[in-house]
């Protein structure tokens, strides 16, 4: 190979769309061990992976997930558990119908719209043997899907339903600029049901505060000054001097989060996860 063709040789990339924290008995730990067996596979056969929430730059979670749910060039997604951040993301990415592979362990079930998308399966309980007959079928369909990808005719999912397609056909054409600002709005029509029905739901507390982002129009805390109150509250339980584990505390604090019935409906949990790490790194 040629020096010049190695200078502008592109090695593609590989979005990985999974649960992160503790869902369904499935600790973070476990989902970390998954994190790394699809990046394994991704290393070996080519591509740079990494978590959709991810980023090298200071940005908003918000939009850096979904610039990387459009632009990678192929994206993993694993569908176990059927976490809801996840299927949203899913589905962001099967609007724009860019190569996608979707996955889940062998205990959950299909759900009915991605039904027809061809899955691959991995044992939950991570078995040896059978993760590496995963990983060969892994590699196998990522390659594959991204060398077919390739062809002006591709299509992960609208085409099998009429012909859409975004930004480029005459029948119907959307930018992903414009699905992305409709996206949230119908994302804020229902945070705004979920905040009603809350508010006016006997079994929630009558002294709710703290009821959503500033970003969404309302004048309670905002997300991170609600955040950094559930930090300040952790570390005044423990010995602030005292060495602790940094994924430990991150984990306490998002499970106290996720099980308070105060916390503002619409927190992600991969997005909560990001801003408590960033904040208890500088506590």
């Amino acid at each position: 190979m040629s020096k010049e063709k190695e200078k502008t040789e592109v090695i593609p990339t590989c979005g990985i769309i999974m649960p992160i924290s503790s869902i369904d008995n499935c600790p973070s730990e476990h989902w970390a061990d998954v994190l790394g067996i699809i990046k394994d596979v991704c290393e070996a056969n080519g591509f740079i992976s990494d978590l959709v929430s991810d980023g090298h730059d200071v940005s908003v979670i918000q939009k850096r997930i979904v610039e990387n749910v459009y632009s990678s060039d192929i994206v993993i997604c694993d569908v176990s558990c059927k976490n809801a951040n996840v299927m949203f993301e899913l589905g962001m990415r099967l609007a724009f119908d860019k190569p996608t592979i979707i996955i889940k362990d062998d205990i959950t079930g299909y759900s009915f719209d991605t039904g027809v998308i061809e899955h691959i399966e991995y044992p939950r309980d991570l078995r040896f043997n059978k993760i590496n007959i995963f990983k060969e079928l892994l590699g196998k369909k990522l390659v594959a899907t991204f060398e077919k990808s390739k062809d002006p005719n591709y299509s992960t999912f609208l085409k099998n339903f009429g012909s859409y397609k975004i930004a480029h056909l005459n029948e119907i054409s959307i930018s992903p600029e414009d699905y992305i600002v409709k996206a949230i709005d119908e994302l804020k029509r229902e945070v705004r049901t979920i905040r009603n029905v809350s508010v006016h739901n006997p079994n929630v507390s009558s002294n709710l505060k703290i009821n959503s982002n500033k970003f969404f129009g309302y004048k309670d805390l905002t997300i991170s000054e609600w955040i950094q109150n559930e930090i300040n509250d952790y570390f005044k339980k423990i010995n602030p001097s005292a060495p602790y584990d940094i994924e430990t505390v991150v984990s306490d604090i998002l499970k106290s989060i996720e099980e308070n019935p105060l916390a503002p409906p619409f927190l992600s949990s991969t997005i909560t996860e990001k801003l408590i790490r960033d904040r208890v790194l500088l506590f």
